[in-house]
This record gives structure tokens, sequence and C-alpha cells, in this order.
């Protein structure tokens, strides 16, 4: 299934388990959905199972989000407790759509509680109190944690599973690799079909320790062995080291759930020759969740550390924001540079990152999905170097092998009735009646135009960020004095050009030249798919830009129309 076809099935108000493999673009499309929700006034909420996945979505974990916490056995007590608080009483009741991504590593267990709880605060006996679920994941990924001796059901195992009916999206587009003959190997993984032709061509991606370049990442499966490669190689270097340390503003528990999910350190130490990997996607600057390079210097005026990435760009990496949002409010954030020491990571904490190459020991490996999971990571077969194997490093689990059979037949019978349902324009009645539903408006607006609608006899938040932009604040400026995410403010500086409230040269004052550049090509493709909706020029454009970055580009336009 297309990413689009995807998208079409989540905007009819569907439950839908959104998968396919590493670098099918799961993530992408759940922005692009997240993008459509917010564009009608509809907020949904965000959430991850792990604390990492949920800093990439600007979300909270599942257990945070719906109070259960780590439970074994959910008992009437429990869930008594939890529908008394009044925080997540009102979360829950105000919600609509509710996203969980990283499904793989939450159990059944987990998600029947998260049920129960919804059920009990909203007063409703329909799966999830009513409210439209979105499972988004890959179960051959990393497993739920379970403790030694114990195993623990997987989500699809749950009876909240069965119940919500939910369905399948399976996507088979491929935006990571493009190597034929990885691809062929990481779906014998998937199929369970991994036999001696696959071993071989592993064996020949053998390499010494020795022989490993140091600007290459290791991936190891224990966090013992990349602390003590990463501290020693730090030590190793000459010269003054420089600290950076993370700063934080929110409530205590937000604040440190994120620093926890944040693949940055809280308290960054570099040096000149320190081999780094970037831990946020900025296309303006140049780049993403998982670019390489090596710290060349520090800025003399800011003392921010230079890098050199694999390409021999030099990029200045200024401190960026971590954040997790409610209704466009920003709840915590921390702010650090968005870099990590990179001579080696763990399996765990690459999911959801891409490099162009890396040196893996799956010697030790010790779950299903580790060995696959670090495996996928690379784009191509070249940029694989592996330090050790065994055969659980490349082991799936049987219960996963025979369910995502499942769910690709599942996937064909959702596109092929969707497909029906779009020729008699079923479809988009479905997508209408789905926004009425869910309180929003069907003519397309920003977020915050929604959020307005309701605020009477306070100052219109458009000023607010026009009078700040006429006293020369920054974007980040303004992002931080109003306590909204840049996304937010992305939509107000879009009212304002398309009602010319703005210049163009006070507009433009506040892109960066690096990202000016792009905006032309941009601009084309506005032009070609027209300016109402983001998601197809984001799909377009390969997901180069982030839909912020879309947004300001696109209000740029407009303000030079």
């Amino acid at each position: 299934m297309t990413q689009k076809t995807a998208l079409e099935i989540l905007q009819t108000g569907a439950n839908v388990f959104l998968t396919g493999s590493p670098g099918s673009g799961k993530t992408y499309t759940v922005r692009a959905y997240i993008d459509w929700l917010r564009s009608h006034g509809i907020e949904p909420a965000i959430t991850a199972s792990t604390g990492v996945a949920a800093t990439h979505i600007h979300g909270m974990t599942i257990h945070a989000w719906s109070g259960v916490g780590i439970v074994d056995n959910f008992t009437p007590y429990e869930l008594d407790r939890i529908a008394s608080k009044e925080p997540i009483v009102k979360r829950i009741q105000k919600t609509s759509i509710l996203i969980i991504d990283e499904i793989s590593m939450l159990s059944g267990t987990i998600l029947d509680a998260v049920d129960a709880v919804c059920k009990q605060v909203r007063g409703n006996d329909l799966p999830f109190g009513g409210i439209q679920v979105v499972l988004v994941g890959d179960f051959f990924q990393l497993p739920p944690v379970a403790g030694r001796g114990r195993t623990v059901p997987f989500a699809f195992e749950s009876r909240a599973w069965k119940d919500l009916h939910v369905m399948t999206c399976y996507l088979t587009e491929q935006h990571r690799q493009d190597d034929g003959q990885f691809l062929s190997l990481l779906s014998a993984i998937r199929s369970g079909s991994f036999a001696e032709d696959e071993g071989e061509l592993l064996q020949e991606r053998f390499i010494k320790v020795e022989n490993v370049s140091l600007d290459v990442p290791r991936l190891y499966t224990h966090n013992a062995d990349v602390d003590k490669l990463n501290e020693a190689q730090l030590a190793a270097l000459q010269g003054n080291g420089h600290v950076f340390m993370m700063e934080s503003t929110g409530k205590a528990n937000v604040v440190e759930s994120l620093k926890r999910g944040c693949l940055s350190p809280e308290r960054l130490s570099l040096k000149e020759g320190a081999v780094v990997m970037c831990t946020k996607n900025n296309s303006a600057q140049g780049y993403a969740n998982g670019t390489l390079g090596m710290v060349v210097g520090f800025d003399q005026d800011t003392g921010y550390p230079q890098i050199e990435t694999r390409d021999e760009r030099i990029i200045t990496m200024s401190p960026v924001e971590w954040v997790v949002e409610e209704e466009g409010k920003v709840r915590a954030k921390i702010t650090q540079i968005p870099l990590r020491l990179a001579w080696a990571i763990t399996v765990h904490k690459s999911q959801g990152q891409s490099l162009d190459a890396a040196a893996m020991d799956l010697s030790r490996a010790f779950e299903y999905g580790q060995g696959y999971v670090a495996l996928s990571r690379v784009r191509t077969l070249e940029g694989l170097h592996l330090l050790g194997w065994s055969a659980q490093a490349v082991a799936v689990h049987p219960l996963v092998v025979k369910h995502d059979f499942e769910f690709q037949a599942a996937s064909e019978t959702a596109e092929d009735m969707f497909g029906e349902l779009s020729e008699s324009g079923e479809r988009d009645q479905m997508e209408q009646n789905f926004i009425v539903a869910a309180g929003g408006q069907l003519e397309t607006q920003t977020a915050e135009e929604a959020r307005s609608r309701k605020t009477a006899g306070t100052q219109n938040t458009y000023q607010e960020t026009l009078t700040l932009i006429k006293d020369g604040k920054s974007l980040q400026e303004i992002v931080t004095i109003r306590n909204l995410t840049f996304g937010t403010i992305c939509d107000h500086l879009e009212k304002l050009a398309s009602s010319k409230q703005i210049t163009t040269d006070e507009l433009g004052s506040q892109i960066p030249e690096t990202f000016k550049k792009h905006i032309p090509k941009i601009g084309e493709t506005f032009k070609s798919l027209g300016y109402e909706r983001l998601a197809p020029v984001f799909i377009e454009l390969e997901e180069l830009y982030s839909y912020d970055e879309l947004k300001l580009a696109r209000a740029y336009l407009r303000a030079l129309a």
C-alpha cells in the first residue's frame, strides 16, 4: 500500500494498524495525518511506547498519557485510582484520536489497561471509549521488554486489539534502502526464510575491528560496550573539552521523560576530532537524525561545535528543542546541541535512524528483532560492516512471521475495499462525517484558528505574534516567549501573510538564508499540486523538508504573491 492510500484510509476515522518494513514511511505518513487533522482544527493525542520514540513525534509515552505506568497485573483498584485523577480524566475525555507509535514494544497487557482506562473515564463500552486509535509500528523490530524468565504478550494478542477491528495499512514503498540485494536479504529475515545464500552474503561483510575506520559508528547490543568505547575515544583526543548542558522548562516528570528519550545526553562533552551523530532532523541546516560527522572546531562567537559531515560540508550546530505538546501548547521542553558521540551506539537507540554506514557486533544479540533492527539501519549492503553475528541475530519470532502474512493479506483487502468506496464517493462522505464527529471544521484551517474561535475576549493570537515580529524578535524567540510550538508560529505567519499584515521583507528576515535557496523548488511543487494540503507536497519532495519548513515556505510564497 502507498502512503497516499494509507493516509486516505486514516482520514475516514477508521481504527488503523499502520505497518511496513523500516524505511517504508510509517512516521512520515503519521506526520501527514497529524498535519491534516490540525488543518481541520482537530488535535490528536500523540504517544509512543518508549521515551525515545516519543521524542521523535513530539509526544509522550502512552504509559504517561493514560496514567497506567508499568503494570503487571491491572486490578480494579488500579483502574479506579487512575480514573479519579483529574488531569488524566480531562485528557482522555477531550481526545478523539489516539496515536500510539512503536507498537511492537508495547505489551498486550498495557494495551488492555489503556483500553480499560479510556472506557472507564469516558463512560463508553466501545473500544477505547469510542476514540479512533492509530497503532503504528513493525513487529519484526524490538518486542516488548520482559523481565528475566517472563514472557509478555504482543499487542496483537490483546483483547483490546481484537475489539478494535483495525484496518491494516501495510506500506510497501521503500525510502531508505535502494540496494536490491540488500533488500532481498532483509526480506528473507522478515519471512523467516534466511538460509545459506543470505548467510554467505553476511559473511562477505565481515571485517576485523582494527580495520574499521573510527568515523564509522559501531552498533552494539549492550550499553556497557557503547559507553566504554565512546569514553575511551574521547579521552584519547588531545585538546580541551567543551561541555554543553541541557536546559529544560516545564513539569518535572514530563521533562524527565523527555530527557530519557532524547538521544543527545544531558551533559554533552566534545573535543575537536570527536566522531558525532546528529540526533534531530533539520533539512534547512543540512542534517538529519543519523547524519555522521566529526567535530572540526568551535565557533568563535557562540562556542557552538562545528562539524564536517561525510560529504565534506561544515555545519555549525546550534541548540534545538525537543518538546511535548498538547493542543499546540508546550507542556515541557528541553534544549541541547543535537549531537551525541558516535564511535558507538546501542541497537535500541538506533531504531528510527538511517545510517550511511555502520559496523555492528551482533554476536551477543539476545532478543528477537535486535539483529534485524541493526541491519536495517544502513541504506546499502556496502555500508554494512559486520564485527560478529550469531544465529539469534537473524532470528524472528515465529508468531510475528505468522501474523505478518495475515497483516499483508488484510492490507490488500482494505485497499480493495477503500478503492471501491473512493470510486462511489462514499469515502469522501466518511471523511466529512469523521471531521464533524471529531469536533473539527470541514473547511481547511490552521489548528490555531480552531482554538482561536473558541477563545472569546482575548487578544488576537496572530496580533501577538505580529507585535513580536515588529519588535525584531526571531522566530525562536517568539516560540519561547509565547510558549507555543514552532509549527503553531508558522501557522500564524501564514495567516499574517495571507492577510497582508506582514511584509515580504519582514517575513524574509525570519528565514535562514540556507533555507531560502530551497524555496523556489518548494514553490514549483506547491504550484503544481496546490497550496491547500501539505501532505502531497511533502511526499512529492521525497520528505526532504519537514511540515514546519513547508509551512514557513508557503507563508513566504503567499507574502510574495
